[in-house]
Formats: C-alpha cells, structure tokens, sequence
C-alpha cells in the first residue's frame, strides 16, 4: 500500500539558513564535518595500495591480495543506494550515525586483523558503512544549502574525491614507513569520532517520522546483480576464464537479477531506485555522466602510478607528488563549476565544456612514454583533471535542483551508484588489458625472480639490469597506452550525451 505521509527531514517553512545564501555557522559546520567523512571513505580506497606489499608479508595469502580493495568497493557499492533511500525514509541524521559506526567498526577490525581472510572481511564491513558516507554527505548539501549555493559545496566535495587519490598512497606508505600498516585503519578512529560528534551537534532533525513499506525485493536483486557485476569484472581474465562455468554463471545471475530488480521497482510503494527518475531528461544523462566519467577517472588514476614506478622507474612517494597536476586541475575546475553555478544559476555549459577538456587531456594521455617531457605530461593532467572537476558538481547540483525532496537522497545515491560501478568495471577491465599487454609486449624476457607479470613493482625492477629495466619501459608503455584511448573515447561519449542535457535555472531558495 502506498505511504502518502509527508517525507522526513523536511525543513521548517522559515528555515534561516535556507533563506540567506550565506551559510550560518551551523550550517559549515555540518558541511566541514561530511566533508571530513566523505575524506575518510575516498582515502580508504586507496590508502592501502602501498602498504600491500608490507601486509602480505605479514600476513600472507598473496593469492587473496586483490581483494583487500575490490571487498571495499564491491561492498560499498552495494550499500550506496540503499542508504540513499533510507536517508529519505528514516532520515538522514539517523542513517548517518550508523554508516560511520560501521564504518569505524570495520576500520577496528581491519587494524586488529591478523589473517588475510580477516583483513577481507573486515574491509567489506567498512566498505558496508564507506558506502553510505559517499551519498549521505551529497544528500546532507541538498538539506542545508538553497540549490543555487550547492555548486560551491559540490565543487570542493569533488576536490575532496581527487585529493583522496593523490594522498591516500603518500599516507598509506608514510604509516607503514614511520609506524605499521595497522595505523592505516587505527587513524579513521578520532578523525571520524570527531567529525561525527561535530555533525551531530550541528544536523538537527527537522521533519516528521513515517512507516515506510520496505521494498525488501528491490534490495535483495539490486545487491545480487551488482555483486555480480562487480564480481565477474573483478575475477574475469584473470582469476577465472571469461568462458568458465563461474564466470558464465556470475553473467547469468547478473541479468536475472537485474531483470527482477525492475520488476520490482515497478510495483513497490517505496522503490530503492524508482525507474519514474529516469523520465526526467537531467537525470537520465546526469547518470549517464557519472558512469562515463566515473570509469574514466578510476581508470585513468589507477594506472598513472604503474606507469611511473615501472617505466620511469619513480618511487611510490614520487609518483604520487607527479599526480599532483591533476588534483589542481580537479580542484580548479570545480571550483570554477561552482562559482559559475552561484553567480548564474545555470549548469548546462560546464558538462560540455568539460567532458571536451577531459577529452583532449586523455589524448594527451596517450603520448606517454619514458621520454616524455614533464611540462607535457603535467600539462595533459591539469587539462584531464580540470575538464572531469568541471563535471563533478553538476551531476549532483543538477539532479538535487530537479528531483522531489522525498527522493532527494535516492537520486543522489543513484549518481554514486552509477560512478562507482563505471569505475569498478573500467578499473576490472583495464587491468586485464594492462595485464595481457605487458605479457605479450614481454615477449621471451625471463626475470629471474618473476613468475607472473603481476610480480613486476620497483624493488624488483630496481635489481634488473639496465637493458631489461628498458624493455619492461617499453613493455608497460605500451600495455598503458590503449587504456588511455578508450578513456579518451568513453569521454567523447560523455561529450555527445552533454549535448542533450536541459537546463532547469537553479532555485535561489530551497524547495519545500
């Protein structure tokens, strides 16, 4: 039966800080506090790349190795747009303190782990409550910021996601360095304590409570099919053959359930994702934004420091300072995006514009090589970098501007949801392709020492000989170069589908 009770976490007819542009002091204080949250969950996404090493070591199972990262992003994947619309049921103040309890829950269990088995479960609870920290802090702007000022807050949420990339494996070696490797989860502890007892404080509830019918089958097949998903694009080529009965049989429960999920969707009171959003023209390609830009950016990131450690033989500290470029580029274009957005109330340009400047930097991606110049090589960063900060805020601002407050939070969950499966299955996919290149550009080249090419890093690269530390060079550089292509045309996609974004003025007041 369908609820018609009044949504929760309504603002009050006469909100203040709903009615003056300038934030009040409440209200930056809950916007600092999910940010610092949001920072958390990023970092854990890549924090633990360069302690892998030092953990496998202690704790072995070098053959579960990957799934120390892909735990966290299947698990926080799934629980992206379930805590999306149980934010919009139950509340957002509520379901807050949960997914960061969980989440500090499993960043304890993490530094206590003393087998690998126990490290991976132990990384699928925090990915369980990271999930939610990702939709929850772009659902809380829409909360207490009018739609013309999101832009701004939106813009440096997206700096947030890009400076996570850089220092997540600066930090991530430092504390393995200077401390242990156990401190990369022991830290999230006052960090998120401190951020969550400052949004308490700052977040009041505003709105009514409702009796909601829980669409229990939406959530079962939605977490189904992108466990599939993810799963499949994870182990495929590389753990298990693309022809083998599991992979067959990942496929398969992936369009089942996906196939139930809609059905579902159609016939619950309260949808997870109700398939209504995708009749409105600024959702639809907004999400299909996210997807493109979401595997473009993952993608891109993932590999750059590969290339530096194996082909220009940097340090791991090194090839995190050379991605700086592309961070200042995140974080100009952003920037710009939300100003522009504030003084204007329009949004339909940046996409355009960026997903051209995006293009053309992953272009210049794909020149990379040993020998090219450092003003080149930083110069395709900064242009990569600013054209996907220019998208970032505008696929949350747009959609928060358009969609009904009862599903403000479901529909940003979706924009999540959406660029983490593209970079899940752009990052799954790349490595096969990077895999698969170098051990064909390898040729008849035996190391000694290496079994696989999954064994090639810099401390072994650092012992070679001169020559062969030349060919694994070229090697790399051209198993690297084709995944900058596809980038580059994921982008141009995203460029064409911009085009057919509607604009919808930005309200200077929020809707109530």
């Amino acid at each position: 039966m369908t609820n018609t009770s009044p949504p929760i976490e309504s603002p009050p007819p006469h909100n203040a800080q709903t009615e003056h542009s300038a934030p009040t002091t409440s209200v930056r204080l809950v916007i600092a506090s999910v940010a610092v949250l949001l920072l958390l969950a990023a970092l854990d996404q890549t924090i633990v790349s360069t302690a892998l090493p030092t953990i496998v070591a202690d704790l072995g199972g070098l053959n579960h190795l990957s799934w120390v990262v892909t735990s966290y992003i299947l698990a926080s994947t799934i629980a992206a747009p379930l805590y999306g619309k149980f934010g919009d049921l139950y509340g957002r103040r509520n379901v807050v303190f949960i997914s960061v309890s969980i989440f500090l829950v499993g960043s304890v269990l993490c530094g206590l782990a003393s087998s690998m088995v126990f490290l991976i479960l132990a990384r699928a609870v925090q990915g369980l409550g990271g999930g939610g920290l990702f939709v929850l802090a772009l659902s809380i702007i829409g909360d207490v910021l009018p739609p013309k000022d999101r832009g701004k807050i939106q813009g440096v949420f997206a700096g947030v996601f890009g400076l996570s990339s850089v220092i997540g494996p600066l930090l991530g070696g430092w504390f393995v360095d200077a401390l242990s490797w156990h401190w990369i989860f022991f830290i999230n502890l006052p960090i998120g304590a401190l951020a969550l007892v400052g949004f308490l404080v700052s977040f009041k509830p505003t709105g009514v409570r409702k009796s909601p019918a829980i669409d229990f089958a939406g959530a079962i097949s939605l977490t189904l099919a992108l466990a599939s998903l993810v799963l499949v694009t994870a182990l495929g080529g590389k753990e298990i053959a693309w022809s083998s009965l599991e992979a067959i049989g990942l496929m398969t429960l992936f369009v089942a359930s996906t196939t139930a999920f809609i059905v579902s969707e159609l016939r619950a009171a309260e949808p997870i994702l109700p398939l209504s959003l995708f009749k409105m023209n600024v959702f639809t390609v907004t999400t299909l934004l996210a997807l493109l830009t979401g595997a473009a950016m993952l993608g891109s990131i993932t590999f750059l420091p590969v290339f530096l450690q194996m082909a220009k033989g940097a340090s791991a500290t090194s090839s995190g300072l050379q991605l700086i470029p592309l961070t200042v580029g995140i974080l100009t274009g952003s920037t710009i995006a939300g100003r522009y957005m504030g003084r204007t109330g329009r949004y339909r340009i940046l996409p355009i514009i960026g997903t051209f400047l995006a293009t053309f930097g992953a272009l210049g991606l794909t020149q990379i090589s040993p020998e090219m110049a450092n003003p080149l090589f930083y110069g395709a960063l900064i242009l990569f970098g600013s054209g996907l900060g220019m998208n970032f805020p505008v696929i949350t601002t747009a959609v928060q501007n358009t969609v009904p407050r009862a599903q403000l939070g479901t529909a940003t969950a979706a924009g999540v949801l959406f660029r983490q499966i593209g970079g899940s299955v752009a990052v799954a996919l790349f490595g096969a392709i990077f895999a698969s290149g170098v051990a064909n550009a390898m040729g008849g080249v035996h190391v000694e020492g290496m079994s696989s090419v999954a064994e090639l890093g810099p401390q072994l690269l650092a012992k070679l000989p001169i020559e062969i530390k030349s060919q694994i060079a070229v090697s790399v550089t051209d198993a690297v170069t084709p995944i900058y292509w596809i980038v580059a045309s994921l982008l141009a996609i995203a460029f064409v589908i911009s085009l057919f974004l509607k604009e919808e003025m930005l309200q200077g007041h929020a809707p109530k």
